[in-house]
């Protein structure tokens, strides 16, 4: 039997690719979806980051039950349902027209979900270890490659046919996920006979592990520093004075750029990581991110926005890559499946707290002070990070079962 591990990688990122598309096709227009469809017309900032972070609630929850159903039966089994689940609820959306219903369906969308973990697992457990980080820092390029895409095809998509056919757009696109998954993702390591892994027993093994724990908090803020603006840019758009029939289409732009800059500098990130240390290419993407945050205050005109987002994009891009290649560093390869779940869980937590945070703050205070508090964040994290984990930390050993 032949086994790939560069094919399984090309297939996995693709799935991936999809599957992060779908999900950010309708960043652009979720707010004017709820305002114009559903007839939300009160406390639009709250009911769009509810919106956005419900679903992500739902997953950090079931996501250990799916985890420890994947050491059991397979990660590929795990690609195939939520990639089929995933084009059903999409297209749920599309017949929707009461705000609550789109809430119910965005939990359940939630409950079904975990393409991108199972995937990314199943490349960190099928891959040689000594390519692991490498194939990990890839992986991490699918999402941000699907963000690219995915607001903008949604901002054009809304924009010339409409908002409901966009949820129409991302059903077909899971549903290739799914199809890809099924017929092409090959899962080699995996032992059937091996007892299912207790979630408590996970817990216990990473509260342990404390480097692993400090990168978790990583993901954690990392994760909620984009998302706290999820469901505020395109209302921060509409403030800069777009129409709201060009506002989408505007915003969707927008957010792909901070895509954009991750497909074109995470892979030199990940080497030059491989040469000066992760930890110190972590500390200047932190850093630069945060800067970055700061100085969108200044600007007012959209264009200029965009082009900043763009310039923090190309600095922030050194943060996944270089925390998925330190969690290899710091686990054993036979945890190194269940810490990607962990690491999963943590940033679907940061997921769901950062839009509904966002959107509360919207409504309290002008927008361009999150930014502020933002890039805040990001530098007391850097500063943090710099103490907490030492420099150039001797990899964990692997203990062969």
């Amino acid at each position: 039997m032949n086994f790939s591990w560069e094919r399984n990688l090309v297939v996995l990122w693709i799935g991936v690719f999809f599957c992060s598309m779908a999900y950010s096709i309708s960043i652009p227009f979720l707010p004017i979806f709820l305002n114009t469809e559903l007839g939300v017309e009160h406390h639009l900032e709250a009911w769009s980051g509810i919106a956005f972070g419900i679903t992500f609630l739902a997953s950090a929850l079931i996501s250990p039950f799916w985890g420890s159903l994947a050491d059991k039966y397979g990660r590929k089994p795990m690609l195939i349902r939520s990639g089929f689940s995933l084009a059903a609820l999409y297209l749920l959306n599309y017949f929707v027209h009461d705000p609550y219903w789109f809430l119910l369906i965005r939990i359940f969308q939630g409950l079904l979900a975990g393409f991108v973990p199972a995937s990314i697992a199943l490349v960190a457990t099928n891959t040689p270890e000594e390519k692991t980080g490498y194939a990990l820092g890839i992986m991490s390029t699918a999402g941000a490659t699907g963000s690219i895409l995915g607001p903008l095809a949604g901002g054009l998509v809304s924009h010339y046919i409409g908002n409901r056919e966009a949820f129409l757009f991302s059903s077909a696109i899971v549903l290739i996920s799914a199809l890809v998954a099924t017929f092409f993702a090959k899962e080699q390591n995996f032992n059937r006979k091996a007892v299912r892994s207790h979630v408590r027993d996970d817990l216990k093994h990473a509260l342990a592990n404390r480097p692993f724990m400090i990168l978790l908090m990583l993901v954690a803020v990392s994760t909620f520093s984009v998302m706290i603006l999820e469901p505020l840019i395109t209302l921060y758009v509409l403030n800069m004075g777009i129409s709201p029939d060009r506002a989408s289409l505007s915003s969707g732009i927008i957010f792909s750029a901070v895509g954009i800059a991750t497909v074109i500098m995470a892979p030199r990130w990940g080497k030059w990581g491989r040469k000066l240390g992760y930890q110190k290419v972590l500390l200047i993407g932190l850093i630069g991110g945060g800067i970055g945050n700061l100085l969108q205050i200044f600007v007012t005109g959209y264009i200029g926005f965009g082009v900043l987002r763009f310039g923090y994009g190309l600095f922030f891009a050194a943060v996944n890559p270089s925390i998925n290649a330190m969690i290899v560093q710091h686990t054993e390869s036979e945890f190194r499946g269940r810490a990607f779940s962990l690491n999963q869980s943590a940033s679907q937590l940061a997921t769901m707290a950062g839009p509904i945070i966002g959107g509360v703050l919207g409504g309290m205070m002008p927008i361009h002070y999150i930014f502020v508090i933002n890039g805040s964040l990001l530098l007391l994290s850097a500063f943090l990070f710099k103490f907490k984990v030492k420099q150039n930390p001797a990899p964990v050993t692997s203990h062969q079962p």
